[in-house]
């Protein structure tokens, strides 16, 4: 009876162990999560969005997800450096950029994953106040790229500086303008140079990252600016498929917030437009 009894307490006593065992449970869920952690290495212009993406680095931390900014100042090598998979995403351009540039690249495969904000693009001056004043073959330089110079293009039609041929949209190119009464003389130049283009031209159209970053004001140094309806939204490009990744899911999520909505209005002064 002894040895039965004694038989049985060590069985109840290694099941007893056992069951301790299966108590360590969440400390391997925990265990799991860390090897969930991810890095997110997104692809940026300088102002705003890097300082966008800072401004939310410690919420998506929390959410496992360490974000690394890696800093750009032209319009190719973000999208060029995304889909050779040397970033997950990048955050600089609009969608009529990004198509277009698909359109010139056919071996690029990117997709916009969601919208952020708007920057409206302003026309700048370092020898006038005032449009008005603008002379007679005043020397003009806009950005070079086929979407962000039909948009300038459509600025200065805004702005009654010159008209377009009907029906142009924002591909427009400089062969598409009808009237030049002022007869304007247009030099494209790349987006990122242009405010340096200020001491030689009269009127420069700036996109607002570059202007911000050149310490223009778009509210208070532009002559002439886009309004709220313009439908130039900033996007999160991704590679094509990964829009559906819980990590870029994730990082909308965590810039479409209110915190972020109040940041914006904040810091920029209405110079960045929330589009969500």
């Amino acid at each position: 009876m002894n040895g039965k009894f004694f038989a049985a307490m060590t069985l109840a006593a290694t099941l007893l162990i056992t069951g301790c065992g299966g108590g360590d449970q969440p400390a391997q869920k925990s265990g799991d999560k860390a090897a969930k952690e991810v890095t997110l290495k997104i692809g940026a212009t300088p102002v705003p969005h890097s300082e966008i993406l800072a401004e939310i680095k410690d919420d998506l931390k929390a959410k496992g997800i360490t974000l690394e900014v890696v800093e750009f100042n032209d319009y190719v090598q973000p999208n060029i450096a995304l889909n050779d998979k040397e970033l997950d995403a990048n955050f600089f351009q609009h969608e009529p950029y990004l198509n277009d540039f698909i359109k010139e690249h056919k071996d690029v495969k990117l997709k916009n994953a969601g919208g952020v904000h708007i920057e409206p693009m302003g026309i700048y001056s370092k020898k006038i106040k005032d449009l008005k004043d603008l002379s007679d073959g005043a020397t003009v330089s806009i950005p070079n790229d086929p979407t962000n110079g039909g948009r300038a293009l459509l600025l200065l039609q805004k702005a009654e500086l010159l008209k377009l041929k009907d029906g142009v949209n924002e591909m427009a190119t400089v062969q598409d303008i009808a009237e030049n009464p002022k007869n304007l003389k247009i030099q494209e130049v790349e987006a990122a140079q242009l405010p340096r283009t200020l001491e030689d031209v009269d009127i420069s159209i700036i996109n607002t990252n570059f202007a911000m970053n050149a310490d223009l004001n778009p509210m208070k140094d532009a002559l002439f600016i886009e309004d709220k309806t313009s439908p130039y939204v900033n996007i999160i490009a991704v590679r094509e498929g990964d829009e559906n990744r819980e990590e870029i899911k994730t990082l909308l999520n965590t810039i479409k917030t209110d915190k972020v909505k109040k940041f914006l209005e904040e810091k920029y002064k209405g110079a960045i437009v929330p589009a969500f």
